[in-house]
Formats: C-alpha cells, structure tokens, sequence
C-alpha cells in the first residue's frame, strides 16, 4: 500500500490533489508561457475590432478595416469576367454555326461550358450528360433529339426551355392523358402501347398490334407522323428507335399513353449571361451528339 512520501524543506505547497501517494505540487506557470497566453487574448481582441466578428440581428459587425471575405470573391469573380470580356464578346458576336471555325472559341466555349454544365445541367442530365438515374432526363451524348440537335436548336432550347409557360418563347407541346380523360379504352391503349412496341422490338401481345396500329394512325400519327418517327417541331419523339425517355416496356408505356407526359426545362435566358449559354450549347453539342445544321 503507497503512502504518502513525506514533504521536503523548501518543497512548494501541493494542490491538495493526491492519487496513488503522489501529490501535485501548486507551481507557478512558466512566465514565457503566461505572456504567450496573454498575448493571445490581445491579439484575439484585435481582430474583433479589425475584422468582422460579433453577431448582429442582420450581419456581423463590419470592423474597422472594412474587410470582407465576399467582396474579396466578389473582386475576384469581377477581375476574371474583365479578363475574360473580349472573348465572350467575340462568343456572343460570333454566328453559332461558326464557332467550330475558331480554334480559340471552341477550346474556350469548351471550358466554359463545362463549368456552367456542372453548375447548372448535371442535376438533371448527370455530371456526365448521359441523364440522371430516374427516369424523364434526356441522355445529351446520343443523337436522339426531341426538339433538334444542332448548335442552334440546342441554343433555343437552353434559352427558352421547355414547356415553361413564363417565357413566351419557351418550346411548348402537350401529350394527351389518353386514359385519364377517356380518350380511349383500357383495350385500345393496350392495342396501341403492343403496336408501338413492336416498331422497334417484340410487343407483349402480338396479336393486338394490327388494332393497334388503326388506333395509332386515327389518335397518335398526327404528332408522331404516319410512320411513327416523330416530329421535331413539336417535340415529338421517334418511337421507332428504341430509346426510350421514360422507358420502353408495356407499364411503362401504358402509363404514358394513359397519363401523358409533361416534362419542363428552365428556361436560361435571363439566368445566364448569353455568353454562358452559348458556351454551354457548344459544349453539349460536341458532347457527340450534337447534329450538322441543314446547311452544312
């Protein structure tokens, strides 16, 4: 069993803290480290009164010399857009068609546009613009366009979005609720959803493709076209080539026909700077999906 060892002439007086037999004696602090610490809370009041640091009902005080860690970014994103200002006045001058003749708008187009995708694009259509896992957001790498995949329909898309009724630009279609407005009858939205399927695979049911296909050109050929490849101009997809925006398979596709389909885009303009815009079309487009103009 530890005792307590017994004090020494000159020892200094304990804490009164004992463990084990072992006393703490109450020394002094080292000087070098008092004023250390001292220093410290000087220095911490200093920067309360520089900088900004107490809590307000509204903002932070601002301190005595001004500084802020936003107008610092703010002076920062300031310096490069003025770096920046000639070429994206060059980029919003320049005819969209011809941006691929200028080397240095394509690599900077290029850049750019990939820094507003990842902004503003990936939340939807992936970071790698290959769509996002649900279904309803278009893979932009293939070239299956609902609206057009050239430079300039892309550029029209993006700036006036889809079915966005604030603009009075916006691109505008409206699928019909076949079933959820009794346009048609569980029996020939069955008929219809097998004859579709069989355009560019095996329906569930082949013996309902020829009703099917009556049903088609009575109720759908006029936005699809005759042929089922659809229609640009309003947005209409092909239904013969087997990609599918919300799926290809019979539930899938009778819930379509029977609810219809209603998917929106922001409309950019106004968002984004035009320069963005076309720096972001000109990226999608040469994602590899991207289509020639008409012209070309």
């Amino acid at each position: 069993m530890s005792r307590t060892p017994p004090k020494q002439k000159g020892d200094p007086e304990t804490t009164g803290h004992s463990w084990d037999g072992i006393e703490e004696f109450n020394n002094p602090l080292p000087r070098w480290w008092l004023w250390a610490f001292y220093a410290t809370i000087v220095w911490g009041i200093g920067c309360t009164i520089a900088y900004p640091a107490w809590p307000g009902i509204s903002r932070a005080t601002a301190g005595v010399l001004g500084y802020s860690t936003r107008a610092e970014v703010a002076a920062e994103i300031a310096a490069v857009d003025a770096a920046n200002a000639e070429i994206n006045a060059r980029l919003e001058t320049t005819e969209l068609t011809a941006i691929d003749n200028d080397p240095a708008l394509v690599s900077y187009a290029g850049n750019a546009g990939a820094a507003v995708f990842r902004t503003w694009c990936a939340q939807c259509h992936g970071s790698g613009a290959a769509g996002a896992q649900a279904s309803g957001y278009p893979n932009l790498l293939d070239d299956d366009w609902l609206w057009g995949g050239d430079i300039t329909a892309i550029h029209e898309t993006i700036s006036y979005g889809i079915r966005i009724e604030e603009h009075p630009d916006t691109r505008f279609s409206m699928m019909p609720a076949f079933g959820r407005d009794d346009l048609l009858e569980d029996e020939e939205i069955s008929q219809v959803v097998n004859y579709v399927m069989s355009l560019s695979g095996e329906p569930q049911d082949p013996g309902e493709v020829t009703a099917g296909a009556a049903v088609f050109a009575e109720q759908c050929s006029a936005c699809h076209a005759e042929d089922a490849t659809g229609d640009r101009t309003q947005g209409a997809p092909d239904l013969t080539d087997a990609i599918w925006l919300y799926g290809g398979d019979y539930e899938r596709l009778v819930e379509t026909v029977h609810n219809a389909r209603y998917g929106v885009m922001p409309a950019w303009q106004g968002r984004l700077s035009e320069a963005e815009i076309r720096a972001v079309a000109a990226y999608v487009h040469g994602l590899g999906g991207g289509e020639a103009t008409a012209t070309d």
